[in-house]
């Protein structure tokens, strides 16, 4: 049953919706959302890669079914989704760290591209489906490092295998979309691109906000490589409020509005250098919170330095928009944080920041 104040008008009460990647830090909080909104969810990734995770701190499996297997393994991912018919397909499992891909480049492009393929694969046999919103990258676009921010028609590409493969992930989804998901009666396929996504639960290696957080807790200085790059930051739920926008639009019969790319990026305020957003975050934590030092590393793997996202189009036709200040979306994350350190339930503090943003969005997404 879904919550009052839902911002998307209870089209998710009730649903079959199937998560991909609900053990990670961004699919976590999609999967509680969803739980809020009264979907049923059936989520299948790995198991959680870091420990701590917000997979078992905020109990997402209590939010849904919860099915570990490996997308590359075509029977394992069949195996998993066996007896759940979705009508909704969110697919947000990848490798997601850049500079993993350079350890771990045949990995990053087995899980980005043919993992994905998997996935649409099996929601084109799946007569229950009726719309899939795959999950990429600001960094799916070929960087020029320009002032401006990349829009949805612009070039593809990727100067690292992170980035290559994203942009493949975009090829595959868009070659499913135009060969098997625009036929009369078919299901209708998105994809979904966003900024640096911050918010409590993330303890992913080479993250610039995580590496704070443990670093803060061993009492330890965190060494900052590149505090001149900039990055569109954006709390984890602004962008999650955009896919569900889209997904709405899909389970209200309204694919073909939607069936296409969507940028979900911060406004251009909250598109800031590493440096800033790491002094900020200090502030925002209080006392006893991060102490930074600046240390490049010239032998570092190549990473942008300049990346914007133009947003636009979700603007004007989705009604999407940022609402969360970059003080806001910093000050939620370092309060999630401490609330963990002090030994707090973690579930709990979780869904009431669900809860604090839905008040935020009036008039509804959409609308």
């Amino acid at each position: 049953m879904a919550q009052p104040g839902d911002p998307f008008g209870g089209v998710f009460a009730g649903r079959q919706v199937l998560l991909t990647g609900h053990s990670g830090f961004k699919g976590g909080w999609l999967a509680l959302w969803l739980d809020r909104l009264g979907a049923h969810v059936r989520g299948v990734s790995l198991a959680p890669a870091t420990d701590p995770a917000l997979f078992d701190l905020a109990g997402v499996a209590k939010s849904c079914d919860s099915r570990f297997a490996d997308i590359n393994d075509r029977a394992a991912l069949e195996e998993a989704v066996a007896g759940f018919d979705p009508e909704l397909v969110i697919h947000m499992a990848a490798q997601a760290i850049v500079r993993d891909s350079y350890d771990f480049p045949v990995q990053t492009f087995a899980t980005n591209v043919m993992g994905t393929a998997n996935v649409l694969e099996l929601a084109r046999h799946s007569p229950s489906v009726r719309g899939i919103v795959v999950v990429t990258s600001d960094k799916c676009y070929e960087n020029n490092e320009w002032d401006w921010g990349y829009r949805e028609c612009d070039p593809l590409g990727g100067s690292d295998p992170y980035s290559a493969s994203k942009a493949c992930t975009e090829l595959v989804a868009q070659a499913y979309r135009r060969s098997f998901f625009s036929a009369a009666g078919a299901a209708r396929l998105a994809s979904v691109r966003a900024g640096n996504v911050i918010g409590g639960g993330d303890w992913s290696a080479h993250r610039l906000i995580p590496d704070m957080v443990r670093a803060t807790a061993a009492g330890a200085e965190v060494a900052i490589r590149n505090p001149d790059s900039v990055r569109p930051w954006q709390h984890v739920l602004e962008p999650l409020a955009g896919y569900l926008t889209v997904a709405a639009h899909l389970l209200a019969g309204r694919g073909d509005k939607v069936a296409e790319a969507w940028n979900f990026g911060p406004d251009l305020d909250a598109t800031l250098p590493v440096g800033q957003i790491c002094t900020a975050f200090a502030a925002a934590w209080g006392p006893g919170g991060p102490r930074i030092a600046i240390r490049p590393d010239p032998n570092a793997p190549h990473e942008a330095g300049l990346l914007r996202l133009d947003s636009t189009r979700a603007r004007l036709h989705l009604g999407w928009k940022p609402r969360l200040r970059i003080e806001d979306a910093l000050r939620l994350t370092a309060d999630w944080y401490r609330g963990h350190q002090a030994g707090a339930d973690m579930r709990a503090m979780t869904f009431d920041q669900i809860a604090a943003y839905q008040a935020l969005m009036t008039p509804p997404v959409g609308q």
